[in-house]
């Protein structure tokens, strides 16, 4: 009967039995010291309906059923409770290793290998105390916004062990992201863009200009590839965005949008069509390597930090460029809304909050144009009315 399956997610493993079952997003094999005769192949079936009823009601507590399992010291889960942040945290990873993006899993391997384990790794899981994380964090020498991005494992972690019984409390519960300070809009003036237009390479240079005058970040400029052009409709679409080298999909429906492609932005695409549409790939290409570019940082330091250099321009990060399209978009008078949409925001609140000073003031004759026409219908109305 050796390596017999059932359906019913029982399976004979030479002389045990075998249930397999998911938890938090893991395939779990567990053998049961019974013969494999009929009547504990019904019995393993039914302790598997345990299981499953358990997982689904949040009740379900791994080393109970097995306590000598390596699965139960993975999940967090040990013999008399002393499983230590180490176990946990590497049980939580691989729990949620197939559900996360895999830039965003990488930035929580690394969080847990270079802070979180050295940190708190050999403390008891039931011991960890909001008090040590408030003075590791006293330690760390990383942005307010590093910090926070640290956190999140630790803290979806802590939540897990919380919701499933393991500790009492959460000590995450009682700590709060650090403040961050997002750069604002210092957008360049049309002399400033001129300025270092001039000093970058054909292929930068039709970047750089396509990105002033789209608003498109810099993943998404990366990412863009030639049959992503509408040229008899004049746009671009959006489909996808390129971190640490990594194709990422839109998180927004918003983010997935069609762009209206002005007059600059088409002049930078017919240049660069010239130098690589036959490639039939991406667009962008950087002029050292004659091949795409692989990320924001490569085009930072081999293009944009030598033009703002030898332009003589106060420096701005290449993010700046987005804020660029905004003001000037907003500045020359386009709906918010149309502008909130080109670049990618779900409602124009964003806009609002973060580029409100370049949205011109109402004029003296504001509301004349929609009192004239709907003060004209309503007397014509009226006089109709009184024909009657």
């Amino acid at each position: 009967m050796g390596g017999r399956a059932n359906k019913s997610g029982v399976t004979v493993r030479g002389d045990s039995i075998q249930i397999d079952f998911r938890y938090r997003g893991v395939r779990c094999r567990e053998t049961l010291k019974l013969t494999a005769t009929k009547a504990n192949m019904k019995y393993a079936e039914n302790f598997r309906r345990i299981i499953l009823h358990e997982i689904a009601t949040g009740s379900f507590d791994y080393a109970a059923h097995f306590p000598d399992s390596k699965r139960a010291a993975m999940f967090g889960f040990a013999r008399g409770g002393n499983e230590t942040v180490e176990v946990a945290m590497k049980g939580y990873m691989a729990a949620i290793h197939r559900t996360t993006a895999v830039s965003t899993f990488r930035d929580y391997e690394s969080a847990v290998r270079h802070h979180l384990i050295p940190a708190f790794g050999h403390i008891q899981l039931k011991h960890l105390a909001a008090a040590q994380v408030r003075a590791w964090i006293s330690t760390l020498d990383i942005s307010n916004k590093r910090i926070n991005n640290v956190m999140v494992p630790l803290r979806g972690m802590l939540k897990d062990a919380f919701a499933d019984g393991i500790i009492d409390k959460d000590p995450m519960a009682r700590i709060k992201n650090l403040p961050v300070v997002r750069e604002d809009p210092d957008p360049f003036s049309p002399e400033e863009q001129e300025a270092i237009l001039a000093e970058l390479r054909p292929q930068a240079h039709n970047l750089i200009k396509f990105a002033l005058w789209t608003g498109l970040r810099t993943g998404e400029l990366i990412a863009l590839e030639w049959g992503d052009i509408d040229w008899k409709r004049g746009e671009v679409v959006v489909r996808r965005s390129i971190t640490r080298k990594t194709v990422k999909t839109p998180k927004t429906a918003a983010g997935m949008r069609e762009i209206k492609l002005l007059g600059p932005a088409m002049d930078a695409l017919t240049n660069q069509k010239a130098l690589t549409f036959l490639e039939g790939g991406r667009v962008f290409y950087n002029d050292r390597t004659n091949s795409p570019w692989e990320t924001d940082a490569q085009i930072r330091r081999t293009a944009w930090e030598y033009a703002i250099k030898k332009s003589g321009v106060r420096y701005r990060s290449p993010y700046q460029t987005r804020h660029t399209y905004a003001s000037m978009m907003l500045s020359a008078g386009e709906s918010p809304m149309w502008v909130a949409r080109q670049m990618g925001h779900r409602d124009w609140g964003l806009i609002r909050t973060r580029y409100g000073r370049w949205i011109p003031q109402a004029d003296e004759g504001a509301g004349s144009r929609a009192e004239a026409l709907f003060s004209h219908k309503m007397a014509t109305n009226k006089k109709a009315n009184q024909c009657k």
